[in-house]
């Protein structure tokens, strides 16, 4: 294998399949990256099992090959290298040479062989999604995932596709994120998957917003790709709880806050409340909206915040850092809150938004210490 390649274009490269190079591995082909040549130029693959990237880059190749090279040199070497074209050759199964400039590095590499195979996903079954469409369904529901393994089913973004709509959920049990969007009809099949942040997080990372993607399911698998990259990811198994069952239908008080003005806020208190609850009360009023906060090792505050109310008064406590959360996500300028009683879910939802997208986050209240 040899071939000559810019250095930016080997930059590019590596930086798009490193997140899926292992940082510990007793596998030592995993921590190593795949290079292919091909008739545009070379391929870069890495995986660390869960999740597989592969991308193509432009390249002069002299002679097609493959090999793996150790994947943490190689971003090494690249990041310091000269800015001039970089010599790559293969002798045999596990000799590598780079030279840039006057430069010159020898690696020991693995056989291709070594490396594992990239799940089974039929392409030819495939239904196609704007890119942009999906990022912003990520964006806007991912960070609410749970991060405990105990319920390893929360660790995952539910994702239903149906003829004309998409709609992703994700919770940790004690707030919850869901959006949906209308979609033309794909004509592929319908279904729930249950689908790892990292894996969303690379698609978020690797196509660009304007690219169409072709997705397509495996047993297990999900595999999405655009004419030079590929992201494959293992889903997680078993059925998703019903949320839906927690979404409130009848919270008959209601709220409209500066989002702004509302974070602020509850940065300030933050400061005093408990580190491990979090614990704010907010106290709501015709037209005021009262924050106080006691801890008894540190002291107390008090804010308070012009808004608009309907329904009587209510004082009710929250994790601010839950709420802090979903405001960052929160696409308007101002935001609605509904609520029923002080120990039932809350919502919150963009206010005057214009866009065709439905987006609603739900947050459960702390127990008010009296």
């Amino acid at each position: 294998m040899r071939f000559t390649i810019s250095r930016e274009k080997l930059q590019e490269g590596l930086s798009a399949v490193a997140a899926s190079i292992p940082a510990k591995t007793t596998l030592p082909v995993l921590a190593n990256i795949l290079l292919e040549t091909t008739e545009r130029g070379i391929r870069l693959s890495g995986t660390d099992l869960d999740i597989a990237v592969s991308t193509e880059v432009a390249a002069d190749v002299e002679t097609p090959g493959a090999i793996t090279i150790p994947a943490k040199k190689l971003q090494e070497i690249a990041r310091e290298l000269p800015p001039s074209p970089v010599k790559i050759a293969a002798a045999g199964e596990q000799r590598v040479t780079l030279e840039c400039g006057r430069s010159r590095f020898k690696l020991l590499g693995l056989p291709k062989d070594e490396f594992p195979a990239f799940p089974a996903v039929r392409f030819d079954e495939s239904w196609r999604i704007k890119s942009g469409d999906l990022q912003k369904l990520i964006q806007h529901t991912s960070f609410a995932v749970s991060t405990e393994e105990s319920r390893p089913i929360l660790n995952g973004v539910l994702w239903e596709l149906r003829p004309e709509r998409m709609r992703m959920v994700a919770t940790n049990g004690h707030r919850l994120a869901r959006m949906e969007l209308p979609i033309a009809s794909t004509g592929a099949a319908t279904g729930d998957l249950i689908v790892p942040p990292k894996a969303l997080d690379q698609i978020r990372r690797l196509f660009p917003a304007e690219e169409e993607l072709e997705i397509a399911r495996g047993d297990n698998h999900l595999g999405f790709r655009s004419p030079f990259t590929a992201v494959y990811t293992r889903l997680i198994e078993g059925p998703y709880p019903n949320y839906e069952q927690v979404i409130p239908k009848d919270n008959d008080k209601y709220a409209i806050a500066d989002k702004g003005s509302l974070t602020s806020a509850l940065k300030r208190m933050s400061v005093i409340a408990s580190d491990q609850t979090h614990r704010i009360r907010l106290s709501f009023n015709a037209g005021m909206l009262k924050f106080s906060v006691q801890t008894p090792d540190l002291g107390e505050a008090a804010d308070e915040l012009p808004i608009r109310f309907e329904g009587d008064q209510l004082d009710i406590g929250f994790n601010a850092s839950y709420l802090l959360e979903i405001l960052r996500y929160m696409p308007t300028e101002e935001i609605r809150l509904t609520f029923k009683a002080p120990e039932r879910a809350a919502t919150v939802e963009p206010e005057g938004w214009s866009d065709p997208a439905k987006y609603l986050c739900l947050v459960m209240p702390l127990r008010l210490m009296d």
